[in-house]
Parts: structure tokens; sequence; C-alpha cells
């Protein structure tokens, strides 16, 4: 059963997210996961993109978009924000306002929030779909 880990970060600041995922998706693919981020839209994909390049000096992330061709070896990060991953089901880091309809797939799922009323309001709505289902929570105040 995916193992669901909220996030609650305690700014107001989209920017901070995006870091906060990337940071996340490090840390994942130190420890060997296949990572999937799943935005709400083609333009937060591309803007996390070029994020990944450029989050910390000294740092590479091997990374694409999900709608790239990534060949025949695809790079352990993902970025897609309108499909399912056909790989990369280790660790789902989800910075879309809904519940992913794949989410089940993967081992286990980040929600990252900010303090934004409107992404806290819908963070609580996925934490009771998740609840009623019966996955295992966990929240992280940062």
């Amino acid at each position: 059963m995916t193992r669901i880990d909220f996030y609650i970060l305690s700014q107001a600041a989209e920017r901070e997210r995006t870091l906060f995922a990337c940071r996340l998706a490090e840390k994942a693919w130190q420890q060997d996961y296949r990572i999937y981020i799943h935005t709400g839209s083609e333009a937060a994909a591309r803007e996390l993109d070029e994020l990944l390049w450029t989050f910390r000096a000294g740092s590479f992330l091997p990374h694409a978009l999900a709608d790239a061709d990534p060949g025949e070896f695809p790079p352990p990060i993902l970025i897609g924000h309108d499909r399912e991953p056909e790989t990369h089901t280790d660790l789902l880091i989800n910075l879309a306002p809904e519940v992913p309809a794949f989410f089940s797939r993967f081992a286990r799922l980040a929600e990252v929030l900010d303090q934004q009323p409107e992404l806290l309001a819908g963070g609580r709505e996925r934490y009771r779909f998740y609840q009623e289902r019966g996955y295992p929570l966990h929240s992280h105040k940062l």
C-alpha cells in the first residue's frame, strides 16, 4: 500500500514549494529511487524542469519531461502533468491540486503544501480522500 507523506511548509510561497520538491527529489535520487513529479500544468512542468538544473549550485539531477522521448534509458526523474508515467513508481511528488488517478502504483507519495489558503484547503481534501481509503498517512511540518 502506498505510504503518503504530507510536507507542510511554513511559508506561503510557490517558489519555496517547488524548491522543496527539488530537494526531495535529490534526496530520493541519492537513494536510487525512480521519481515522478506531477505538476498541475505544462507551464509548471517546464518551470520545474528548468529549476532542477539551477536550484542549487553544483547539483545535478538527471531528469526529463515525461512527454519528451527519453530513449532506451529514461533518467531517474521524470516531470509530467497530464499522463500516467509508464515507469518510475518508487516516489510520486504531487504538486498538482488534485489526487493523481495513478498514485496507488507508487510505493510512496509526497504531497507538498505551503501556507496558501487554497492550497491548504485542497491538501485537507486530499488528506481526507487518502484517509477514507485507509492509506498510511504521515505529516511533516517544516
